[in-house]
């Protein structure tokens, strides 16, 4: 039997990278709807104070009357916080500015590395169903991030193929082996997977050489290109999946999704 078993069958990711602009939250968003379009039921917890993920997926900032925000500081209920977006199997937990403060006022709780654990492991969310919940993380390695990691079963993480990619890496995976030896220790590397990839480009083959040399098959086979239809399709609230069905960025998150499920019917399996 697998992990999954320990949240109502929902395998937990957290989608982390402490660097910014490196496409988290585009992975967060496109991964998503690309496991829905897999026949999965898909719940995106937006951990980031800037909110770019709800607003992507079309939830207007006065809709959000209760977030993440509500569900760690307030130990809001799972009914209160999640939000159903456009497309039918994804629903989200929205995150607004007032997140940003959270660091600040969790510091003195007892428990304040495990309050998303907690709250995403309430009675009701079995109820919910949810195959996958994808967590977008801020770009920061702060109490969010570790609470992500914490309630997380494994971590997926997006590299920008650019100069010094690799560098930042160390730094996260050893946030991750610290998760693990304090507070989660079946925490997995769900694996790196490559953004923003130019094959015509030298330095995207250098960097993607270097992974593979550095981290073996945790590195994603699937790339994610540098595709204007990815960069645009936020800007329509919608994951580039419907906002451009045939374009490349889709088909890449399509495989990646692909890819993701493969994984874990090995793991099952063993």
């Amino acid at each position: 039997m697998s992990d999954m078993s320990r949240s109502g069958g929902s395998r937990i990711i957290a989608i982390a990278n402490q660097k910014g602009g490196v496409g988290k939250t585009t992975t967060a968003i496109n991964l998503a709807a690309a496991l829905v379009e897999e026949g999965m039921r898909v719940l995106l917890v937006d951990l980031d104070p800037q909110g770019n993920a709800s607003t992507g997926l079309g939830v207007d900032v006065e809709d959000r009357n209760y977030t993440t925000y509500d569900l760690l500081v307030e130990e809001a209920e799972l009914a209160d916080v999640i939000k159903q977006t456009d497309l039918e199997d994804l629903c989200i937990i929205p995150a607004t500015v007032d997140l940003s403060s959270a660091d600040i006022e969790l510091i003195s709780n007892e428990k304040r590395s495990f309050l998303l654990h907690d709250a995403l492991r309430q009675p009701a969310m079995t109820e919910y169903d949810w195959d996958y919940v994808l967590i977008d993380c801020p770009p920061s390695l702060n109490l969010l991030t570790v609470n992500a990691m914490v309630a997380a079963h494994s971590v997926l993480i997006p590299l920008q193929s650019e100069f010094f990619a690799l560098e930042g890496l160390s730094q996260l995976m050893l946030t991750i082996r610290e998760v693990r030896q304090s507070a989660n220790p079946a925490l997995r590397i769900e694996g790196v997977v490559l953004t923003m990839y130019d094959r015509r480009n030298n330095l995207s083959q250098q960097v993607e050489q270097d992974a593979r040399e550095n981290l073996g098959d945790l590195v994603f086979r699937t790339k994610i290109p540098r595709n204007v239809r990815v960069s645009e399709a936020p800007s329509y609230a919608m994951p580039v999946l419907n906002y451009d069905p045939t374009s490349l960025g889709a088909k890449a998150y399509r495989q990646l999704a692909a890819e993701l499920i493969a994984n874990h019917q090995d793991i099952a399996a063993e």
